[in-house]
């Protein structure tokens, strides 16, 4: 009787472990879909000649809960991309965008049924504002060792003494995200050099 008691619950802890290893490998397939939304919107600020960050916001919520209105669970309701100097704005930053985006679609400020996706890890004012807007976990293409905020210079998405903490996911999709950021400085310095060049010529 104990023994099968053993076999049992031994059974039962395989099930589980089972059903975690399916639903990590499930969540590892949706952050991968949603960082290459977050690059195609990266890419609409290469075409501006702004540096190729992007972001999109997802909502993971009870799509049954009436103060998410007609929003699915699994739709991306916010996104944004870099343009701080197309609109000679500090605050053009991709998350920023998206993140004000997002509130408007659930009309609420808190983002907390949500899971925000960037190409490039956020300065202190995006992660600031990730904070701010209560989102629960934030997924980070590649780290920003001279600027980023969540790990590299400092860590406010995961910082201790505020009262909201971010779940974070690093390095998905980590080397396009890298490559289309040192693509597009290496476009920049021949683009600057020929322009040197030219000046010396004239």
């Amino acid at each position: 009787m104990a023994g099968r008691k053993r076999a049992r619950r031994a059974a039962r802890r395989a099930e589980k472990e089972i059903n975690a290893v399916a639903a990590e490998k499930e969540q590892e397939k949706l952050d991968i879909k949603y960082m290459k939304q977050a690059m195609k919107q990266a890419k609409k600020a290469a075409l501006l000649g702004e540096v190729p960050i992007g972001c999109v916001i997802v909502y993971y919520g009870d799509e049954e809960e009436p103060e998410a209105g007609h929003v699915k669970k699994g739709r991306v309701i916010g996104r944004g991309y870099n343009r701080r100097n197309t609109d000679k704005s500090t605050l053009s930053h991709a998350e920023i965008t998206a993140i004000r985006k997002a509130g408007k679609i659930l009309d609420d400020w808190r983002l907390e049924d949500c899971t925000l996706y960037v190409t490039l890890e956020p300065c202190q004012m995006c992660a600031g504002a990730i904070v701010q807007a209560r989102v629960p976990r934030t997924v980070i293409g590649c780290m920003n060792p001279k600027a980023g905020c969540a790990g590299s210079i400092l860590n406010i998405l995961e910082m201790d003494g505020f009262n909201h903490k971010v779940l974070v996911t690093r390095g998905v999709c980590e080397e396009e995200c890298s490559l289309m950021l040192k693509e597009f400085f290496k476009g920049l310095r021949q683009r600057l050099k020929v322009g040197d060049d030219k000046s010396r010529d004239s």
